[in-house]
């Protein structure tokens, strides 16, 4: 056992059954996907960036152990608003006490709750909105048409919000998607802060709708890129549930079964983290072979489900593909 990585070599000592034990066996999995040649898309829901999965994930970026990633809008939006407004986010640790008087109040300060931590609408927000709608400005002025992870690249690589940054720029995974001009996938984006401002700007006739590339585009996007970067397997690397996970998992069954390309290669990897447990309809809670019957995964993918918090668990696998 080497001394250099304390993390790596705990939790292949000590996760040895169990829960633990899938933790484990999906990390190696996931670093034998990369030795092989295969490629691996990394899904992000729930708050996963406003609990600062940045630190961590960002170095992952840096080191190509992912090569694709699909994140709802608050995902692509909160490790920015990190970025700049660190200082002002403020943690609730007896969150579960909380009044609704008590919930008002911090609405009335300005502060929307995500379980413990309150991201500071002035501060967070409004700090990236004027800067954001002249980039969306110019681009309908220009003719120009981007999906919304492109116009977030262009905000963090033109350096107008350097004069706010609080945290050390390598810890936003944002930023290290940005410098390595990765593709992201943002299913369902309208439904985030920045969705919800884009619209009140096309309700206020001060934007067109169309400036702003659709789900639909995305969908397209991602069947290309998949078709010319599935030769060595892609891997599904998904943390949490909903349609960060769901959007992208379909493009396989869309090639094959509507578009009639039956030499499309099934997801070559599967992992989901969630705490969401197996029920009756559940999507984010079935077990991977469910999507067998779907034409998303082959019999003999190697499947893996970790039923536990993410924040807890994507860190431990992550420093093990860092060899922390």
């Amino acid at each position: 056992m080497t001394t250099n990585k304390p993390i790596t070599n705990f939790i292949e000592n000590y996760f040895l059954h169990f829960n633990a034990a899938s933790v484990v066996d999906a990390a190696k999995a996931y670093e034998e996907q990369l030795a092989k040649g295969s490629k691996m898309l990394v899904s992000l829901a729930g708050a996963m960036s406003t609990a600062e999965i940045g630190k961590i994930f960002a170095e992952v970026i840096r080191q190509d152990k992912v090569q694709i990633i699909s994140c709802t809008g608050a995902n692509l939006e909160e490790d920015i608003m990190n970025l700049v407004a660190h200082s002002h986010y403020k943690r609730v640790p007896n969150y579960r006490d909380l009044t609704p008087k008590e919930e008002w109040g911090l609405l009335e300060k300005g502060l929307n709750r995500v379980t413990d931590t309150c991201i500071p609408e002035e501060e967070a927000f409004r700090r990236l909105q004027e800067h954001i709608f002249k980039i969306w400005k110019d681009a309908e002025d220009a003719g120009e048409r981007y999906f919304p992870h492109e116009f977030m690249y262009k905000l963090v690589l033109s350096g107008v919000l350097e004069q706010y940054y609080e945290i050390d720029p390598k810890n936003s995974w944002m930023l290290a998607a940005a410098e390595a001009n990765l593709p992201i996938i943002v299913p369902g984006w309208e439904d985030s802060t920045m969705g919800n401002i884009f619209a009140s700007y096309v309700l206020k006739g001060e934007l067109k709708a169309s400036t702003m590339k659709s789900g639909i585009e995305y969908m397209t996007f991602l069947a290309d890129w998949y078709t010319q970067n599935s030769k060595d397997g892609i891997g599904f690397f998904q943390i949490g549930g909903g349609i960060a996970g769901d959007f992208p998992i379909c493009v396989v069954p869309m090639l094959y079964q509507d578009m009639e390309r039956t030499d499309t290669p099934f997801w070559s990897y599967f992992c989901q983290i969630s705490d969401s447990t197996t029920s009756y309809g559940s999507y984010s809670g079935a077990v991977p072979n469910e999507k067998i019957t779907w034409g998303k995964l082959d019999i003999d993918t190697p499947k893996f489900i970790i039923e536990s918090d993410a924040t807890i668990v994507a860190p431990l696998i992550f420093a093990y593909l860092l060899k922390m």
